[in-house]
Formats: C-alpha cells, structure tokens, sequence
C-alpha cells in the first residue's frame, strides 16, 4: 500500500527535513537496522524518519535520478527487513513500499515514532556477537548511546511515554473519523494512497495514516486523527478552537469576538482567511523626497500565517485553553497554552532563531509540514521576522514567564499605518468639501472606504480624475501584460513619452506592478494590476456589479453565495462581512460548492486560489 506522502516532494526535501531522511545507495542491512531502532526511538519527538534505498546521497541531498534496484534485489530487501524487525528489542515493524522512478526501482522505509521506546538494536549482525544497544539521532547521523549518558537517562525517561497527540482516545469510535476530511488531505498532498482510499477497508486506511491504533475489536483513533479529521474535535478537547477578539478601541471594553471551529487544518485556513479578506491592507503612501510612492502593509500576511500556524501546532490539546488572538489598533497577539518546552526559555526567545530540542505535538507537525502549512524545525520564528523587517515593520516580540505558562507572540503594525488611516477618517468628516488630487495615489485612501462612505460628489470627483485609457491599461493587466502589448492595446506608441504618461502615474499610484521589479528593463518585463488597482476598477463599475442574487449557505466561513451563468461570475459573501466576485468561473464548479457537505473547505481547495476576483464590499 502507497504511504500517505509525496515521494517526489520527499525526495526533494520539500515536506520532511533531511535530518529525518537517510538516503542509501545500496543496501546495508546493519547500517538499516541502527536506523530503524534510532528512528523509532525518536528522542526529539520528530516522528520517526525515512530510509530511502537506491537513492544516492550527494552534499546532504538525494542525487536524482536515482542509482535504482534490480526488481530480484528489492523483493530480497523486503523480506530481509521483515526479519530485521524481530532482532529489535521491543519488535518494531516499519512501514515499506517500492517504487519506481525515473524508471528505477526504489524503496521507501516509514520508520514511525515507537510506542513502546526505548527500542535497542544487535551492535552486530554477526552470529559471534549478542550485544545490543540504544541508536538515535544526532543531526542526520545514527549514533549509539553510551552507558550512562545523558542520552541514556533521557530515552529511559520516555519508557512507554507517548506523546498526547498520538495516544488513543478511548471515548472516541473509528466513525468518528471523516473519510472527505481524511481524502481532501491525500489529494491535497498528491499521495498516490488517495487513489487506493476509495478501494481499501476504511480502518486499514485509518491504520495505515497511523490515526488509529488498537486491536481489530477496539481500533479507536488516535488524538491526532481527531484533531485533524473530525469536524467537530472541540466535542473531544474543549480547547480545539481558535478564539478571535477584535478591539475596537484601547479600554477594552468594546470589542467584538469570533471562534473558529472545526478539524484544526480547516480553522487555521478560516482564520488566515480572515485575516487575508478583513484585516491585512496593501497601503500607498506618497514620499516628498522620493518619486516612488511607498508600498507596505499594515502587517505582512507571511508573519501572521507563521505566528497562527505555530500556535495551533505547539499548544496542548490535553489543557482546555483554545488559540487565543486579541486584534488591537496598533497590535496583533496571539496566544497558546502552555508555552515552549524546555530548555526554551525567554533569553532563547530574545534571539532570531530557536530550535527546539523536544516536540510537543509530533504527528500534528508532520501532517501540517506535507500541507505546507508549516516549515521545517526551527524557522518559524526567523520568517516572522524576516518577514516584518522586509515589510518595514517593527521587530515581533516573543513573550513567556519562567514556567513556560504561555507563548505570546505580538506583531505590531507597519508605523505609517495610522496615518494612512487617519487619512481615511478626515475623508469622512470631510464629504461635502469638493475633492481635487493631485497625485493619483491621493485616491487610495479612498478605496479602503466602503461605497457607502462616500458622497456622491466624492465620487465624481474620483472618476472624472479617472482617464479611460488608465481604466482600459487596468483592466487589460489583471493578467500580466508585456509594455509592447499594452501600448498596442490602447492604440499608443511603445516611446518613453507615453509610458510616462500612462503606465509610470499607475505605477506611483500603486494600482499597478511590475513582475520583475528588481529588473524594471528587462526584456521579460510584464505589468500587474494590483489589489488596489482592482478595487479601482470595482468602484469605477460600480452599480453595474453587486447585483448578484445570493443564497444564504451554512457555512462557517461563508455566509451566501450567488451566480451570473451569463456572466460566468461568482459572488461569495463571507462572514465577516466582505463580499468578493470571482471571474471566469464555470457553472459546473457553482454547482459543486453549493452540493458541497463543506462549502468553506470547497473554496479553498478549488476556488480561491485559482480564479480572478474582485472586492465588491
């Protein structure tokens, strides 16, 4: 049976770290076995790793394509690692399955945490010699541990000692378990076991996805399973939620409050979701000093998705506190109990990068790494902060007490935020004042209002500094366009007096981007209409959209849904209250949301990423 991965993608190192990867040319099957027993023994909860036999390794990375098999030599391996498995003391069986590539055979051994650690492996395969000993791993090397050692007293520690994602739940029945839920992820990942998910018994697939454990007469799931493939996993921890407080001013006592729920991958999309249509803006700003207008957000959404991300994967599911994350005016926190495991404490967190020795939730990571939900140990913290300082924004600040009680991680907003907004507040005690502009990018503040918000001289006077060929170059480039094509487009000459007049104003407006800015006269050069300049041309039509008839749905992301069969355009009104049109999209894949048993999961899997949209509200 396939294993629930990528081999490509693990062959590249894209979904599991090299460090939990061992690449063999051929085989050794004493090399194999101190593997198995160290994987197994799993001292830093990583989850156990993988062989790959026929692979050769090259700078720390599979050299491809592969060295490959003989088909004879691989039916010999897998017989000879069934025997492997009984020289271990416990027995540990591994999880194997060959495969061809490039026209090659290969073997890929799964080597799973042990439940039953610490697990020791014969010294030697030679008959003279009966001495075993514990393996683990120290980096990407299989070592031996010494007699009374730290690493010693450390695996004698974990005797027996599973960690709580990975346990059985004995209140939990197989059914509790989602077949769509458990399908959506294999198809996702592009494992080759979901095309076999429709053939095989469903408790084997359960078993096979190590989600559930147990005898054939009590096969229950496990704490992960549950976490990660029922819909509903707060029936089971009273903390599998995420809990969104939004302040609406620095007392604290108005505020408004939204908790997310369902399989803890389908929260984390919700949340980031939100944040993506509600919280995170693209902002202009026109500098005195420099021609260029700059660009920023008020939060760069990378830095929220690695500090979201990290919560839900290392908080404890055993404690009823859920994902807490408080929005202020100026600041984002987000909290998960308890915090870090030791030895991390707040002088480890004050530095850039902190790799942990210990995991708290070991097969939850290992499922939200083949997502790309999250990245490999340790570089969680580094992105958010590469992130905020590539957006200009100031540094994160990781916060937690001497007890490890709690992680907090507060993302401060860009420092120019509020004073775009500050704009936005004059422009509404100001509607009956006539407008003049005298930059295009005195507009953007403009766009983040509500239609609503605006007078209707406003709004002429917003047009009219309109001229339609900058609405025509807008247009043409929601997909993007090379400066040859626009010009013949709108019917101009391709000269520098007419891209200055035409495409550099959008440009400084931020309405338009290039695709290679780091290469602005390259031959390969195309021009992008921005988020911005979309919401232009939404105000500019506005009265000939937001006419879509809307079905309310039971959702817990979405709140109605409409569609022009005409016009081929979908209407998705969300929750919180922003409503996005999406262009181009066929009927058949209208109809399949609305029948869709979860309609928020349909979006994101076939819908936002992969359709044109425009922010009508």
């Amino acid at each position: 049976m396939a294993l629930p991965i990528n081999i490509d993608e693990l062959l590249h190192g894209n979904t599991v770290e090299w460090d939990r990867i061992e690449l063999k040319k051929g085989w050794n099957p004493e090399d194999v076995i101190h593997s198995l027993c160290a994987y197994a023994n799993d001292i830093n909860n990583w989850d156990g790793g993988y062989v790959i036999i026929g692979v050769e390794e090259e700078n720390g990375k599979a050299k491809l394509p592969p060295i490959g098999l003989q088909v004879q030599e691989l039916d010999a391996i897998q017989k000879k690692l069934i025997e492997l498995s009984y020289k271990l003391s416990p027995i540990y069986v591994p999880i194997f399955q060959p495969y061809l590539m490039n026209e090659k055979h290969i073997l890929v051994v799964f080597a799973p945490a042990g439940d039953n650690r610490p697990y020791k492996a014969p010294i030697s395969l030679s008959e003279k010699r009966t001495e075993r000993a514990m393996y683990i791993k120290r980096g990407s090397k299989t070592v031996k541990v010494k007699d009374g050692s730290d690493d010693e007293r450390r695996l004698i520690e974990l005797t027996a000692r599973i960690p709580f994602d990975d346990r059985l739940n004995q209140t939990a029945k197989l059914d509790d378990l989602n077949l769509r839920l458990i399908q959506n992820y294999l198809k996702e990942v592009m494992s080759s076991l979901y095309e076999e998910s429709t053939k095989i018994p469903f408790a084997e697939l359960c078993r096979h996805l190590m989600i559930a454990k147990g005898s054939d007469e009590l096969l229950r799931p496990t704490n992960a399973g549950l976490l990660l493939f029922n819909e509903h996993p707060e029936q089971f921890f009273s903390g599998a939620t995420i809990d969104l407080i939004i302040h609406k001013n620095e007392v604290g006592k108005d505020y408004s409050e939204k908790i997310f729920t369902g399989s803890i991958i389908q929260q984390i999309r919700d949340v980031l979701q939100y944040f993506k249509t509600n919280i995170v803006e693209e902002l202009v700003v026109k500098s005195a000093k420099q021609a260029e207008s700059i660009r920023f957000f008020n939060y760069p959404f990378q830095a929220i998705e690695e500090a979201v991300v990290n919560a839900v994967y290392h908080k404890s599911y055993e404690r009823g506190n859920p994902v807490e994350i408080q929005i202020h005016k100026d600041k984002i926190e987000i909290w998960n109990f308890p915090g870090p495991m030791p030895p991390i404490n707040q002088a480890m967190l004050n530095k850039q990068r902190v790799v942990a020795r210990d995991y708290r939730n070991r097969k939850i990571g290992g499922f939200l790494k083949e997502l790309k939900l999250t990245e490999g140990r340790g570089t969680g913290l580094p992105i958010i902060h590469k992130s905020l300082e590539e957006n200009g924004s100031p540094p994160p600040i990781f916060e937690t007490d001497e007890n490890n009680a709690y992680f907090l991680c507060i993302l401060s907003v860009h420092p120019l935020t509020n004073s775009v907004l500050g704009q936005e507040k004059e422009l509404r005690r100001d509607e009956d004042k006539a407008l003049e502009f005298k930059y295009l990018s005195d507009i953007n503040p403009y766009l983040r209002l509500s239609v609503s918000e605006i007078g209707d001289r406003d709004k002429e006077a917003i047009r009219n500094s309109i001229k339609p060929k900058a609405k025509q170059l807008l247009q043409y480039c929601i997909d993007p366009k090379s400066r040859e094509a626009i010009f013949d487009k709108i019917g101009l000459y391709n000269n520098t007096k007419n891209f200055q007049n035409h495409l550099k104003p959008l440009i400084n407006a931020g309405w338009l981007q290039l695709t290679l800015p780091d290469k602005p006269t390259s031959r390969d050069q195309q021009y992008l209409s921005t988020d911005l300049g979309k919401q232009l041309l939404s105000f500019l039509e506005e009265g000939n959209t937001g006419k879509t008839e809307r079905i309310a749905v039971v959702s817990s992301n979405i709140a109605s849904v409409g569609y022009d069969a005409e016009k081929k355009l979908l209407e998705i009104e969300f929750h919180h209250g922003a409503v996005y049109q999406y262009v181009d999209v066929p009927e058949r894949v209208y109809e399949e949301l609305m029948n869709s048993p979860s309609q928020g999961a349909y979006f994101m899997n076939e819908i936002k990423e992969k359709y044109n949209y425009n922010k009508i509200n």
